[in-house]
């Protein structure tokens, strides 16, 4: 079973072909971060165009690459959110072109189920599991109990991690994409010369916060600057880790009440950071887990998540009709409290 996946959710571009016995067949993708730097984040017309002139040949190259043709899929996936729906519509909409020229399966996937399910593209790991998954868009607690069904332990109320790592690299120069940035300086920083809030930390729930440790940041910059860039980056950054690690601490133990975890798994962008690893993996050992994480090309956006979730759900026999919308948000967790980011 050979499934295409495509991914237009965001800022980049990708095609991929996955087999239903893990092999990633083929790669094609074309980052956009070149066009979005001189705005410092990410402008979603720009973003909708660049998939719109992209995603057939990145398509063509990577079917060539992988020696296949349409009539050797399974079927085709497509993230239909959630995402910027400009991009998402993009995805979708050739996804269902290919579905009905070629009489196969379309598949809409959530981008977050995409990411959740990445990690057993690469491991077998068993349901169910607890999810941490952070990146620019999405801050969330999840306990995965099997493809579809997600229970949500917590979520930002405001940014998501990712987002935070952005407006703060912003705040201090040091360009676009934030978290890298952010990650690199702070190697050479003092992660305890400048006090920061670590918001939320030591309250009930898993919930997240960071719009106030973002407005301490300001703060700090506007001031006399009695610490140089590096003290300011390794400071948010620990206090940004320091957040996640208590929350993710406090989803072990709720998940534990429900149906215990057999592993802590993160995922998304902001999982790249080797700082943040390092902390979680002595997080899951004090919750009786192993720390799972994809590998860091899996954590990014990319297509090879996004077909494998396809394979997934194609076993399941969950696909779409052609008549899916595209979808601005999408949560997980249909059935989670309003009013928090889904």
């Amino acid at each position: 079973m050979i499934v295409l996946g495509l991914e237009t959710s965001c800022d980049e571009t990708a095609a991929a072909l996955v087999a239903d016995d893990k092999r990633v067949l083929a790669e094609a993708l074309l980052s956009q971060q070149a066009e979005h730097r001189p705005f410092g984040g990410i402008v979603p017309e720009i973003a909708a165009r660049s998939h719109l002139d992209h995603l057939d040949g990145l398509i063509r190259r990577a079917m060539a690459e992988a020696g296949v043709g349409f009539g050797d899929l399974a079927g085709v996936a497509a993230t239909g959110g959630p995402g910027l729906i400009g991009g998402v519509m993009v995805g979708v909409m050739t996804a269902k072109a290919i579905s009905a020229v070629a009489g196969l399966p379309f598949i809409a996937v959530n981008h977050l189920e995409g990411h959740a399910l990445s990690v057993r593209l690469v491991e077998d790991v068993v349901f169910p599991y607890l999810l941490l998954l952070v990146s620019g868009g999405h801050c969330q607690l999840l306990l995965v109990r099997e493809v579809g069904r997600y229970r949500r332990l917590g979520t930002t109320i405001d940014d998501a991690a990712g987002e935070a790592f952005d407006k703060a690299a912003k705040l201090l120069g040091l360009g676009y994409p934030g978290g890298p940035a952010i990650e690199q300086a702070a190697k050479t920083g003092d992660s305890k010369r400048v006090p920061l809030p670590r918001p939320m930390l030591g309250r009930p729930g898993a919930d997240f916060s960071f719009s106030g440790l973002k407005t301490a940041l300001s703060r700090r910059v506007a001031e006399a600057k009695p610490a140089g860039t590096a003290d300011l980056a390794a400071s948010f950054q620990a206090a940004v880790i320091d957040c996640l690690a208590d929350r993710t601490a406090n989803a072990i133990a709720m998940a534990s009440e429900d149906v215990p975890p057999t592993a802590l798994v993160v995922a998304g962008g902001v999982a790249a950071n080797t700082a943040l690893r390092r902390r979680l993996e002595d997080v899951a050992a004090a919750g009786g887990l192993r720390l799972v994480a994809p590998p860091l090309k899996l954590c990014t956006d990319n297509a090879a998540m996004i077909a494998w979730a396809g394979i997934e759900r194609l076993q399941r026999g969950l696909t779409d009709g052609l008549d899916f919308a595209p979808r601005p948000r999408w949560p997980l967790d249909p059935s989670a409290r309003p009013g928090a980011k889904a």
